[in-house]
Parts: C-alpha cells; sequence; structure tokens
C-alpha cells in the first residue's frame, strides 16, 4: 500500500471524510417531525415537530409559521426555577394580539400523546380553558414534569423538541426580568427578544388564507 510521508497511508484521508460528513447526517429529518428554525436576536433555535404524536398541535404551530404569524414577535417572559435558576421555561409567541391570532383547537395532553416535559420541550402555552391554546408557546430548559397531565389535572400540550440552539434557549432563559403579575409576577423579559423569522425546514409550506392584519396600517 502507498504511504505518505511519515508513515500515514491513503486511508487516513477517507477516514477524515467520513468523519467530517457525520454530523450532517443530523441535519435530515426524521420520518414523524417538520423542523422549524426561528431566527432570533439571539441566535437560531431550530425544533422539531412532532406531527405523528401531536398532529393537531403541530398543525398550528405550522399554521403560524407558514403564515408568517411568529414573524416580528418576541420571546417576552423566563420562568426560572426558584431553587436553579438556570432551569425553568422561556415564553414567546404573539402575546395578546389579536390581529395574529388563529382560531383555538382541542387539547393534545401527555397522556394522549405520549411526549413529555423534558429537557428542550417545545410546548404550547394556554389559558385557564384547556382549548385556550393559539399563538403562544414555551420551551423547557430541564426537566418540567410539573406541565405533563396526571389525574384532575390537564397539563399543557407538548408536541416538540429542539435539536439545535439550545444555547440560545439558555441565553434568553438568563436575561434580566421583572414586571408581571400573578403567575408571571417578576418574569416579563426587561428587553424582549425578538423572533425576525420562523421558517419550516422540511416540506411545503402550507399557508391558511386568513387576513394578515397586522401587516396593514390602519393610522392613515
Amino acid at each position: 500500500m502507498r504511504r505518505y510521508p511519515g508513515g500515514m497511508n491513503y486511508a487516513l484521508p477517507f477516514l477524515a471524510l467520513l468523519i467530517a460528513a457525520a454530523p450532517a447526517q443530523q441535519n435530515v429529518p426524521r420520518p414523524g417531525y417538520v423542523r422549524v428554525q426561528l431566527n432570533t436576536s439571539e441566535g437560531p433555535i431550530v425544533v422539531a415537530l412532532d406531527t405523528r404524536h401531536a398532529p393537531a398541535t403541530s398543525k398550528n404551530f405550522l399554521a403560524y409559521v407558514d403564515d408568517g404569524r411568529f414573524d416580528g414577535t418576541v420571546f417576552y417572559r423566563t420562568a426560572r426555577d426558584k431553587r436553579d435558576p438556570k432551569l425553568g421555561f422561556v415564553q414567546g409567541g404573539i402575546r395578546t394580539d389579536a390581529r395574529r391570532i388563529l382560531p383555538p383547537f382541542p387539547l393534545e395532553t401527555t397522556a394522549k400523546t405520549g411526549i413529555r416535559h423534558l429537557d428542550g420541550t417545545i410546548s404550547m402555552a394556554r389559558g385557564q380553558s384547556p382549548d385556550s391554546a393559539g399563538g403562544n408557546f414555551f420551551i423547557t430548559v430541564g426537566p418540567t414534569p410539573g406541565m405533563d397531565a396526571r389525574p384532575g389535572y390537564q397539563g399543557y400540550a407538548a408536541f416538540g423538541h429542539v435539536v439545535a440552539g439550545m444555547d440560545t434557549v439558555k441565553k434568553i432563559l438568563a436575561k434580566p426580568s421583572g414586571g408581571g403579575q400573578d403567575a408571571m409576577k417578576g418574569q416579563m423579559i426587561l428587553h424582549p427578544v425578538r423572533i425576525m423569522t420562523a421558517k419550516r425546514l422540511d416540506g411545503t409550506p402550507r399557508p391558511t388564507g386568513q387576513p394578515k392584519m397586522w401587516l396593514y396600517n390602519f393610522g392613515g
């Protein structure tokens, strides 16, 4: 076998090529998942939506993405664990902007989907009504089993997980916060983190065709 100076043979460059190519395989979407990239002012976050186990919740989130309803919104809440401030969750989306909201949909509980609130889980925020989730979501840092369904409590609709950009999520979690009231007291990010764009990385966009009222200037 022909060798390079120093005794290295041709097999080593081929091995190096295989190692270099390996990370690219991680970017291939898994069957049943659709990836979405959130481009924020703190860096990108890529989430994989579990369209097989949480079809209704994933469909709702993708409708907001494909319509551009998340573009120009923010991460506005950082909820840190009092025992360990490096754990908790961050929340973002349309807040109370009625111009961007789409119709509500039935809650897909963790008991139904089997998707638990683990580290890097993306889930839908909601109000008092179980079926009130819409255009706001949160991402966990560390396991948060208290958000899973249990007897007498329906919990929240987890529907995917972060596959890239957890460093960005942790940056958002560490942002200075204050204000707010009730459950959000002290948790509002003082300088919200912008979501410039949200784009699907897999499949064909399917806009809803609903009016995009936030794009119109009614002020004359």
